[in-house]
This record gives structure tokens, sequence and C-alpha cells, in this order.
């Protein structure tokens, strides 16, 4: 009896015990939590393998210690299915089905911390909320680590906490020895990995500093260069989260929605004035040198260079156009004493312009070039918004060019996150869409707020104008790393890519560029398919009109819709190659895109409806068409398809294929 009565009790103890391990949906992903001499730890695994071995969590503030001494309180677990649409984006209907476990705990200071773990099919996230004595918090350091179970390749950019504009360096993960992320790796067993954060709104980006072997920690943006403080907080807050990807092959990380799904609801009653769209503009020649921003006879943004620009869009089913050096205020460089974000250049008269876009049905894109100055750009913002919103312009593109951030603050620190959510949300206010340059990198928060369309936060097609260019692999590293985060805006579709139609344009330039040797790394064919790759709502095709003016392969971008309903990477491997499906009502584009290396991959077409013929127009490299010595090379051919067939796509070297599916009839 006495037996008995020892088991009963001993069952009952273990049934109260707090759960400190919870698992996806499928019960592939394994999260689980422990506590190590006070401090909270956490470790992953899939399919029955270590991922990240038992790793610290948590921050360290100054004047109270916040990083252990903790007793675990008690914990709370679950599952949540459930479906939600937004205004845009790769696929509008997303399904958010996770596990869930979270745990509070409490240490000798009297700080409470809240350990919130998800665990989705396609990954893991976590977050802490703590509640500490006072009013605020000096946030010192983040302890978080990543101590990854074995090496793995891995494709990365430096940790830098002002730029993102690198080329992708690939390494053995114990040989890199910091990344801002995603950081997107493959192990041996052929499980990919990608490490990033999600709903960073009010907190300083993280990057990630070896430790040891394949260990990795946490590392914030300081305030100030010369400032230990990492960010000031409230007493009682939640950091943003800290993800893991995890997919069996690489398009797997692609076709996640975890990041998203980690990101508050909308916070916007009204979404109906937020519209994808494909816009053109006189970017490009700038970078060029064969026009300026402003104050010379080179001037690219006057009044009938922007008529000839909406003329161009109204009649190739473009919906906006971007007249970046309208303002008299950005002339290349921080020049003028102050900026006035609403007067414009003396030959640009800016009414006459938005109502003959407005007349022709095309949108004026503002462009607000700050040079980092946030405090004066936030002086006037409210005016600038104001006027824009009075003249019917509802899309705006923000630039912060220079070495970071006014008074030696680090572009991704607290101050600029901040900055950038700001302006985000006035713009929203004024019914002002964004596209923001040189600002934080995405992390999902265009799921609340869905007014910031689309970012650079990339090395874009502008270092194709005057330097040694992207590589051709870069375009296949892209949509497995940076696009993890959200859209990009590369401003992709340069057709003279070897710069041939503007050799007499040379000694007239207003600066030195393009320079010797200078030139785009890819076929044209590759460039058309990036337009469907390298998602963006906002979608530039990025060349000079001229270059496009009857151009039969300019007919993909007049067919393509940037307001897609649907996408699915279908395959490809990081660095290699990649294709893509994106699906605009009941039209379908397709796009394939390749390294240095010449591919034909086998595509069956079951994305399209069952049922349904459709007519595919394909837009192909050539047999001899070659990124280096023959990139312009390309055929077009009509066939009709249906859900049954299988297409031989061919990809040149540096190359690409784009076919649009229309139904027959």
């Amino acid at each position: 009896m006495r037996k008995s009565l020892i088991v009963a009790a001993l069952l009952a103890a273990v049934s109260c015990a707090p759960k400190t391990s919870v698992k996806s949906p499928d019960g592939r992903i394994e999260i689980s939590f422990s506590l190590q001499e006070g401090v909270p730890c956490w470790s992953v695994s899939a399919d029955g393998r270590p991922v990240v071995d038992a790793s610290p969590v948590g921050l360290e503030a100054f004047g109270v210690d916040m990083a252990g001494g903790y007793r675990l309180l008690s914990s709370t677990s679950g599952k949540v299915d459930e479906t939600w649409t937004q205004p845009w984006g790769e696929n509008k209907t997303i399904r958010d089905h996770h596990s869930y476990l979270t745990l509070k705990l409490k240490n000798g200071e009297g700080v409470f911390m809240c350990l919130e773990f998800r665990a989705f099919d396609d990954g893991v996230g976590l977050r802490c909320s703590y509640d500490a004595p006072g009013d605020s918090l000096r946030i010192k350091d983040e302890i978080t680590r990543f101590r990854f179970s074995e090496d793995a390749l891995s494709w990365s950019i430096p940790g830098d906490f002002n730029s993102y504009e690198h080329l992708y360096r690939r390494m053995p993960l114990s040989e890199l020895t910091d990344a801002n992320t995603p950081l997107t790796m493959r192990r041996s067993d052929g499980l990919h990995l990608s490490v990033h954060e999600a709903a960073l709104s009010d907190f300083p980006e993280m990057v990630l500093r070896k430790t040891s072997g394949t260990g990795f920690k946490a590392d914030l943006a300081p305030m100030h260069w010369r400032d230990s403080v990492k960010a000031v907080v409230p007493s009682s807050f939640s950091t943003p989260w800290r993800t893991l990807q995890i997919a069996r092959d690489a398009v797997g990380l692609v076709n996640s929605s975890l990041i998203l799904n980690l990101n508050e609801p909308c916070a916007l009653a009204d979404v109906s004035w937020i519209k994808p769209m494909k816009y053109i503009g006189v970017w490009w020649a700038m970078h060029l040198g064969i026009a300026s921003w402003g104050g010379d006879k080179w001037h690219g943004a006057t009044t009938a260079e922007a008529m000839r620009y909406i003329d161009f869009a109204a009649e190739n089913n473009i919906q906006g156009v971007l007249f970046e050096g309208w303002n008299d205020a950005w002339k290349g460089s921080d020049a003028l004493p102050d900026f006035d974000f609403t007067s414009p250049a003396p030959d640009f008269d800016v009414e006459a312009v938005v109502e003959y876009a407005r007349s022709k049905g095309v949108e004026f894109i503002t462009h607000n070039e700050t040079g980092g100055n946030v405090e004066r750009f936030e002086a006037q913002l409210e005016k600038s918004l104001g006027w824009a919103e009075s003249l019917g312009i509802h899309a705006v593109k923000i630039g912060y060019a220079g070495g970071g951030l006014r008074g030696a603050v680090p572009r991704h620190s607290q101050m600029g996150v901040r900055h950038f959510q700001k302006v985000v949300r006035e713009a929203a206010e004024h019914h002002v869409m964004v596209d923001g340059h040189e600002v934080i990198k995405p992390t999902g928060v265009r799921r609340t707020w869905p007014n910031f369309m689309t970012r650079e936060c990339v090395r874009g097609m502008e270092y194709n104008g005057w330097s040694g260019g992207n590589p051709p692999s870069h375009h296949e590293i892209l949509p497995y790393t940076r696009l993890l985060g959200g859209p990009v805006d590369y401003t992709p579709g340069v057709f003279d890519v070897q710069y041939r139609n503007i050799q007499g344009l040379r000694q007239v330039r207003s600066w030195g560029r393009p320079g010797t040797g200078c030139r785009v790394n890819t076929t044209l064919c590759k460039q058309i398919a990036n337009w469907v790759v390298l998602y963006s709502p906002m979608q530039m095709a990025c060349d000079l009109i001229d270059n496009y003016e009857g151009h039969p392969a300019f007919g993909f971008f007049r067919d393509f819709d940037a307001d897609c309903d649907a996408s699915m990477a279908l395959q490809g491997e990081v660095g290699e190659y990649i294709a893509v499906v994106r699906r605009a009502g009941d039209r379908y584009f397709y796009g394939a895109t390749t390294d240095t290396l010449s591919r034909t991959l086998v595509q069956p077409l079951d994305f399209l409806e069952s049922g349904t013929e459709y007519e595919a127009t394909v837009y192909a490299d050539a047999p001899d068409a070659s990124w280096n010595d023959n990139p312009y090379a390309y055929s077009i051919v009509r066939s009709r398809v249906t859900s049954r067939d299988t297409l031989q796509v061919y990809l040149a070297p540096g190359g690409g294929q784009a076919i649009s599916f229309v139904p027959a009839g």
C-alpha cells in the first residue's frame, strides 16, 4: 500500500512539472529549454538529429542582473492553426500553424522573464519578454548564442552595422567570423538552415559574432559608435524574435512563411490604397554618368524628360514613374546647408508633371534623399508627406546615402530602426507607400505596416554602373539569403548589359562613370527572369526607356503583373540556380536563372490550373548565348501547354529564362 502511494505521488509530481520542450505540428522539429546554473538555454533538433546545442538566451543590462540567477516558475503550451491574408505579398494567404511553449522565470533581483518558443514545420522562433524594477533599462549586451551542432557550408555578408551592400561569401561555418542575417547554411546531411530575426521595430539589429568552432553570439548595434549602451527600453518590454528556418532542401527556405508569421497583424484599418506596381525612372542614367541628380546642364529629372517617361509608362502597362532628382535639395551630395523636401528643381514643374501623370493613369513616385540626416528629415516629415498627399502622390522612395546617420550613429542602431518605423507609420497616415534605400533589413514588419512595400538592403544593380559589378552567381544567392527577410528593390531589367548604346554619350557624361570594364554580368534573358525571381511588389524596369522602345523582349514586362496572389520556388540550389513561379489572377509568370554554368531544368507544369490550356510565351537564351561574350542572343517562342506538360528550360552561362502563361482564348 505504501509503495502504491509513493508511486502515485511521484506520478503527480511529474504531471505537475512545467513542460520544457515543444515540437512542430508535424513532429519533425523540437525546441527545448533548460536552466544551466540559473541561465536560460535553448536547443533545437530536427528529424531526430541535433541542430543547435544548449545555448544561453537573454540580455545584460547596466545596474540590474537580467542574464542569470533564474528559476522556472511555470510554463504554458498549446497549438495555433489559423489562416490570414495580406493586401500584397509573395502569397496573399498565409497559414500560421505552430506549437508554442511559454516559460515564466524569475531571478533574485526581482526580474521576471517570459521566454517564448514557437515551433513551426519550417523552423523555430524565440524571444524574451521582461518585467524588471524601475522605469527603464539600459541594455548592455545580448547573451543569446547559436551553438550549431555541426559544421556547414554558409553564405553570408559581413556583420556590418551600417550597410548590407556587400558581396556574399561562401565558406564553411567553422571559418566564418561574423555575419549579418539572414545567415544561410547547408549541412552535409542536406538540411538547410537560416538565422534571422523577426518583428524588429524598436531595438537595434542583431548580427552574429564567432565565439568558437561553430558557435556564434548575437551582437547588437550600439546606439552610438562611442557608446557601450546598445538600447534604452522600458522596464517591461519584448525583444524581437530570433529565428531559425529549417528545411530539407534549399527551396524550402524560400517557401517558408515563418518570418511573416512572427510579426503582429496589420495595424491599418484601411489598406485599399496600397497597390503594388511596376515602375520606371531616370535613375539608371545617373549611375551610368549620362545624367545628374541636379545642379548642372546634365540634370536627368526635367519636366520634358518626365513627360516622356510618363508617356512610355502609359503606353506599356506600367503603373509608376520614379522621379529621382526632382527635388532641388539633393544634387548627389549633402552640399546644401538645409534641405526642403517639397521644393522642385528649377527645371522640374512638379505640379504640371503630377497632373500629366494623373491624366495618363500613372503614379508619380517622389524621392526624398536625406544624406543620413534623420533629424532634418523628421523635422520636415509631416510637411513633406502632407504635401505629397495633397498632390495625390501615393509613393515615396527614401534614401540615406553615406556612411551612417548623422552624429556618428550606426544606421542599424535603435535610433535608426525607430526612425524608419516613424517614417512608415506617418506615411501610412497620409496614404503613402514607402520604398526604402539604405534602411534597416526587412524582418517581416510589412505584415504590420504593409505600406512599407520594398527595400534595398543589398548590393544592387547600381554597382554594375561604376564598379566590377555583381558576379553572375549573385542572383542565385539572394533568394536563399537576403530575400528570406522580405522584398528587395534590386532594380533589375538592364537590356543594354554591355552599355553599347551609351558609347557616344561618354564624352558628355557629368561624372566618370561607367568605368572601364563596367557592365552587367548577365545575359539579356536573365534580366527578364529576375523580374520574377527577385520579388518586389514595386518592381522596376531600370534601364533607359530608349533601350526598351520597340524591343520584342520588353513584352514580358508589359505583360508581367507585380501584384501576385501566390508564389512558389520550384527547384534550385544556393548560389547555383533557382526557378520560381508567381500567379496573378489567372496568369502565371515563371523565372529561372543560373550562375556561370549552363543548365537545362526539367520543369513540370503541374503548378498550372488543371483542365486549362495556356499560351506560353518563352523568353529564352539562345543556344550560343553566354553572359560573358554573347549576352544578347535570345529567342521568343509561343506554344500551347497544360498542367500535364513538362518543359526543358535551357539556361545559358549567367543566363535565365522567363515564361508567361495566359489562359488560351
